[in-house]
């Protein structure tokens, strides 16, 4: 067996030895209390002397190996081994890993199955395929402090009986007696709850769904998560024009004949939810469809004769039934949020329209100017021509069209999925790690106040027209690149099974976070030159190189760690 220890932002791909991880300012990996550690060991068991092969239905995770494979035992130890979260990268199918043009840092543009599932490793038996690189992923997660200061994680890797010790490495790791700050921006990927009900075929807010939102919400958590889209109707997001998607409604809507009356208790089991989690900020659904508001979304309203589809693709925009309910649902809908939920409420008109579609948003949004007063509205688009004429209030600008609202001397939120896919930092499996990592520097240093992915958990095709296996698709059946809609996968036991890029995508917030606590012992020019590069740090520039970024962390860290020191 050959073996490397590596780091966290390398993406072990099957043919070539990995880059062996460096020890920076004396450690492997070193962080604060509460912050996700991680490393990998990649291992290459030889095709004639590997374990005796293992039969399929001895193959824990969810998607089977087509390959003959190898069962080895994995033991940790050393003084954070009660720290140690382990999984196994699995490879996973990607149709459309990159663009036709894609730029020259895609570490791959052919199809093929290549790393990011993380399954985690339960018993310490794990079965790798011989004659080709895979890895181990080491988290190293320290809550308390009295488990700060420097450790060594040692990985023993032995046969399937445990007689053969086939590799060993020790990694050295520093937990610093400290917690960071909490992340300061608004960060929000898009959750899905029906993607949850459709995949797990359970009933919409039966027992069971409640218990796999609230796992999965967790899961964002962990991915420093803190705004959480919610359905109060079904969100009008990717979805083709007259097909719907399963009904999420949290607000009972009933018309009596005498006029519109609500039922908040589902809304308000969410809120608790959101609340137990550390959520901070909550999203309203969008109040029409997407890509120009010209329909309203499909909502339910309970009469005397039963449940009716009354709004949705076949009612417009500017529909005065519609402006009706919105004139009862929304004030009854923030009077509640005011008494029941003490966090930020942030509210959508419509996700994505163009500049063409600028007259059609405005008269939808002319429908709720009136009853939204005084509320935070945003969206996301790339039009500097919204902003310019003031119809939207806080715009989330694409990485790739920032330049005109930053000439301008605005600092907008951003986002990017599937269009954001040359030279701009982004999360597809085919792109290095570093350039996912990225994000929280670039955000930190122009001052974004918050960032936006649509897709969390969105396992779904393209404008959902069926739902999809994510451990076969990866691309929304063929419309997104791979990775682009979702950073998790539903394993088998209603757990949320991470990827490479949901952990990658935690360690660029809590590089902000860093970042942010620096800036606020010190002050922001001295944080912000620990990773201008050079005066070359924008949206669209940036060193993929790996040694430097995790040296720039450390630097940022020792700093730190100097001004509390001094205090």
């Amino acid at each position: 067996m050959f073996s490397v220890l590596t780091d966290s932002l390398e993406k072990v791909f099957g043919e070539t030895e990995p880059r062996p991880a460096e020890l920076v300012g004396g450690f492997h990996a070193s962080g604060f209390l509460g912050e996700v550690l991680s490393l990998q060991l990649a291992l290459h068991l030889d095709s004639d002397s590997a374990p005796d092969t293992a039969p399929a239905d001895r193959v824990a995770h969810a998607r089977p190996l087509e390959d003959p494979t190898a069962a080895i035992e994995v033991q940790v130890s050393g003084s954070a081994a009660e720290l140690v979260r382990l999984s196994t990268v699995r490879r996973v199918p990607v149709s459309s890993p990159a663009p036709e043009n894609a730029d020259e840092h895609y570490l791959v543009t052919e199809p093929g199955d290549y790393p990011d599932l993380l399954e985690p490793v339960t018993e310490g038996t794990v079965e790798l395929t011989p004659g080709r690189w895979e890895a181990l992923w080491i988290d190293v997660i320290a809550e308390s402090e009295a488990d700060a200061g420097e450790h060594e994680v040692t990985i023993t890797v032995s046969d399937g009986d445990g007689a053969q010790v086939l590799a060993e490495h020790t990694a050295q790791v520093q937990i610093h007696p400290h917690r960071l700050p909490e992340l300061t921006i608004t960060n929000t990927h898009w959750f899905h709850a029906d993607s949850l009900s459709t995949y797990y075929d359970v009933e919409v807010f039966s027992e069971r769904h409640w218990e796999l939102i609230r796992t999965h919400l967790a899961s964002a958590r962990e991915m420093d998560v803190n705004s959480v889209l919610t359905p109060t109707w079904t969100p009008p997001l990717d979805t083709a024009e007259g097909h719907t998607r399963p009904v999420v409604q949290l607000v009972g809507i009933t018309d009596t004949g005498a006029g519109y009356t609500f039922d908040f208790s589902r809304l308000d089991r969410w809120l608790g939810i959101c609340r137990d989690l550390g959520m901070r900020s909550l999203e309203i659904a969008h109040l029409f469809t997407q890509w120009g508001a010209r329909f309203t979304p499909a909502i339910q309203v309970r009469t005397t004769e039963g449940v009716e589809d009354r709004f949705g693709w076949h009612v417009p925009a500017t529909s005065p039934a519609y402006r009706r309910l919105l004139e009862a649902l929304i004030p009854a809908l923030r009077e509640h949020l005011d008494d029941a939920w003490e966090g930020e409420v942030l509210w959508h008109i419509s996700d994505e329209p163009r500049e063409d579609q600028l007259e059609p948003y405005q008269a939808a949004k002319e429908q709720v100017a009136d009853l939204l007063e005084g509320a935070r509205v945003v969206d996301a688009l790339s039009s500097y021509e919204f902003a310019r004429r003031g119809v939207v209030d806080t715009p989330i600008v694409a990485t790739n069209h920032v330049g005109p609202f930053l000439e301008a001397g605005q600092r907008p939120w951003v986002y990017y999925c599937v269009s954001q896919n040359r030279d701009v930092a982004n999360r597809f499996i085919a792109l290095p790690s570093v350039r996912n990592r990225v994000l929280g520097r670039q955000l930190f240093a122009f001052d974004a106040p918050g960032f936006l992915h649509w897709g969390y958990n969105f396992w779904w095709s393209q404008f959902s027209l069926r739902p999809i296996d994510p451990f076969e698709e990866t691309c929304a059946g063929g419309g997104f690149f791979g990775g682009d809609a979702f950073a998790v996968y539903p394993g088998p036991d209603g757990s949320a099974w991470l990827s490479i890029r949901h952990r990658v995508f935690a360690q660029a917030m809590a590089d902000h976070r860093a970042l942010t606590w620096l800036a606020e012992l010190t002050d922001p020019a001295s944080a912000k030159a620990l990773i201008d590069e050079g005066g070359t740090l924008t949206y669209s520039s940036f060193s993929y190189d790996v040694g430097q970024h995790l040296a720039s962390r450390r630097a940022v860290d020792e700093r730190i760690l100097a001004a509390l020191a001094a205090r």
